[in-house]
């Protein structure tokens, strides 16, 4: 589809449902931390990063930045439920800590468990107030990403309100406006963000698809053929179409694209999505005649520079 990736995904709003963690009797509950031990020390045998971290974790138990990175060592090596389980262990011990916060949010947007990590994260910013507007995206991404549109805009405006230098800020905002089909609103955000850093890429892609939605096909062009070719920018256009339910229109976007460019991938599959949506074959431009244009422009050489042949050649 689109030439460069968007920020975050779905769509629809629904409740945040709180889930808690049952309370087990007590004998369980010791069984169940010794397991998560065992299993940590067990994925941890034999990895000497691992060893000291451990180590330093248990000569200096209050020291939060030596436990996130015993943390970060497990995720990094693939076992993210047992980063998840330390995370909530330090958030038990740590309850005041932001640094805990966000790696607990982190370790549960690992696994999947994004209601979660919305209840925990409300929770704790209503007990812990922060000035940090990465609480605030981080809330709105986990929003956006459970399909909560509305839900996620107020956190993240209240980020750009803590920070509004801030170009990824701009662009998150303008694509959660996108989502919510709220286009002409999106554009300004992803504007703000092209004004606080011109090379993003990503905020001058979300542009031309806010640009494309409204209809304004000939300036969705222009900013994309601004970072890129022709062929992907007219792909990018059909991109958009075919999302709008426009194959006709998107059948005569890739077939420009694929005029520029025969084997652009992204144009090639798209043109064969089109196909199979509205039932009719896959059309491409006619290849030149290569051959016939070698003869002319020789001919053409010959008639008016004169014969090329090595006695009027010079080496250097």
């Amino acid at each position: 589809m689109l030439g460069a990736a968007v920020v975050l995904g779905m769509s629809c709003a629904s409740q945040t449902r709180i889930i808690r963690t049952p309370v087990l009797p007590a004998g369980a509950q010791q069984g169940a931390f010794e397991r998560q031990i065992q299993n940590a020390r067990d994925a941890g045998d034999g990895d000497y990063q691992l060893r000291a971290l451990r180590e330093q974790v248990a000569a200096s138990p209050d020291d939060v930045a030596v436990r996130l990175q015993l943390v970060n060592a497990y995720r990094e090596r693939g076992y993210p439920d047992i980063a998840l389980e330390m995370c909530r262990l330090a958030a038990e011990r740590f309850p005041q800590s932001g640094d805990v916060q966000l790696a607990l949010v982190r370790g549960l947007r690992d696994l999947n468990h994004r209601s979660e990590a919305i209840s925990s994260l409300d929770t704790f910013l209503e007990a812990h107030p922060q000035s940090s507007p990465q609480y605030f995206s981080w809330l709105g991404i986990l929003h956006d990403e459970s399909g909560q549109w509305t839900a996620g805009e107020p956190s993240h405006r209240k980020a750009i309100e803590l920070a509004p230098a801030q170009d990824y800020l701009h662009n998150n905002l303008g694509y959660n406006l996108l989502m919510q089909k709220k286009a002409s609103e999106a554009a300004l955000e992803f504007r703000e963000a092209l004004r606080l850093n011109p090379a993003s890429q990503l905020a001058r892609n979300n542009l031309g698809t806010a640009l494309a939605s409204q209809d304004d096909k000939g300036e969705a062009l222009a900013n994309w053929q601004s970072a890129t070719d022709a062929a992907t920018a007219h792909n990018n256009l059909a991109a958009v179409l075919i999302e709008k339910g426009n194959y006709a229109e998107a059948r005569k976007e890739l077939e420009v694209a694929l005029g520029y460019n025969r084997v652009h991938p992204a144009a090639l599959k798209n043109m064969e999505l089109v196909s199979r949506l509205d039932g009719n074959a896959a059309t491409l431009p006619a290849k030149l005649d290569t051959t016939r244009w070698v003869r002319w422009k020789a001919g053409f050489v010959r008639l008016f520079v004169g014969p090329l042949d090595d006695t009027n050649t010079h080496s250097q």
